[in-house]
């Protein structure tokens, strides 16, 4: 099943290639560089409206997790350290051990969605609501911005029940509650629990530039809230901009956890531009694999879209899986 992805794999590989800047087709195209001398053009008022991406690949991506978190409660020291087994962050397993509900398919969650592969996305304004569409896993969420307030005993949603108002005339504000457990806070398996309240901040600096703040507030999991991103920088893309469909498929799924059960891993490093070592896993099964002998952007780039590209499901989410025959230029 898992061989018709190789004649695309190697037509990305060429296309990486000839391009120092190319992208990939999971990632937008580039946007012309703003004249240092020109000035943005101002924010308009009370309007977050477009198509928004971010502006560090590998950080909206955060494959080994948030970056710190307060102290667990020992209800959360529990749950992290004996029920959830994430394939990275510090509590990483084996992957035969890794017991995340995304390799199942299951939703991501709220604010999963936020704190993990956070790619493309597009908010839309209604009177009433704010809608978020995002590229990852094709979902959206609803904010409502009627003078609602949240509810006091809510079922438990993917994707919780938010509520958001204008603090200025450039913050937006939302609170969000009624998680579902069963979802991770991030890639590391940071639990939370049916109390976790979760607070954005939506600052829009100026016409093409925003600040994402999200704080987590779990008094069952953590003693103490805190901030999950911190003025987390995004920028507007173009209106015509087309989103790649990111959806985890089951069947692609057990395909995947198939070829991993019956293959060791080859590990190749490579590092970025800005100097980070990445592990780049390849699998020997029945194709060869692509030996990295290129410049350090195109590994970026796979590790920005590959991995997600091949396996929605893998576990090493911006990790390098490449399964292809490799063309003479890469032998």
């Amino acid at each position: 099943m898992l061989k018709r992805y190789v004649n695309s794999v190697i037509g990305v590989v060429a296309v990486l290639t000839l391009s120092f800047g190319a992208r990939a087709q999971t990632a937008p195209s580039k946007q012309p560089a703003v004249a240092k001398s020109q000035k943005a053009a101002s924010a308009p008022r009370r309007d977050l409206s477009g198509i928004w991406d971010v502006a560090d690949r590998m950080e909206g991506i955060s494959p080994t997790g948030v970056k710190s978190h307060a102290p667990f409660t020992a209800w959360g020291e529990d749950v992290a350290n004996n029920l959830y087994k994430p394939g990275d962050g510090p509590r990483r397993v084996p992957i035969g051990l890794v017991n995340d509900p995304l390799d199942s398919c299951d939703p991501a969650g709220f604010p999963r969605n936020l704190l993990f592969e956070l790619r493309p996305f597009q908010i839309v304004q209604t009177p009433n609501q704010v809608l978020m569409l995002y590229q990852y896993q094709r979902v959206w969420r609803v904010i409502w911005k009627d003078g609602r307030g949240l509810p006091k005993d809510p079922d438990p949603q993917w994707y919780g029940y938010s509520v958001g108002k204008w603090a200025d005339d450039y913050t937006f504000v939302v609170n969000t509650v009624g998680m579902d457990e069963r979802t991770w806070l991030d890639n590391a398996g940071n639990p939370h629990s049916s109390e976790l309240r979760v607070e954005e901040r939506y600052h829009r600096l100026d016409h093409d530039t925003m600040e994402l703040t999200v704080k987590i507030d779990d008094p069952k999991a953590y003693t103490e809230p805190w901030l999950g991103r911190d003025k987390f920088r995004l920028t507007l893309l173009p209106a015509n901009t087309s989103f790649m469909e990111m959806i985890c498929a089951p069947t692609e799924a057990e395909a995947y956890k198939k070829v991993i059960s019956q293959s060791s891993f080859k590990i190749t490093f490579c590092s970025t531009p800005q100097g980070r070592l990445l592990a780049c896993f390849c699998l020997p099964s029945t194709w060869s694999s692509i030996h990295f002998n290129i410049r350090s952007a195109t590994c970026k780039l796979f590790l920005s879209c590959i991995s997600m590209w091949l396996f929605p499901n893998c576990p090493y989410f911006g990790r390098c899986i490449i399964i292809a025959s490799p063309p003479a230029a890469f032998t």
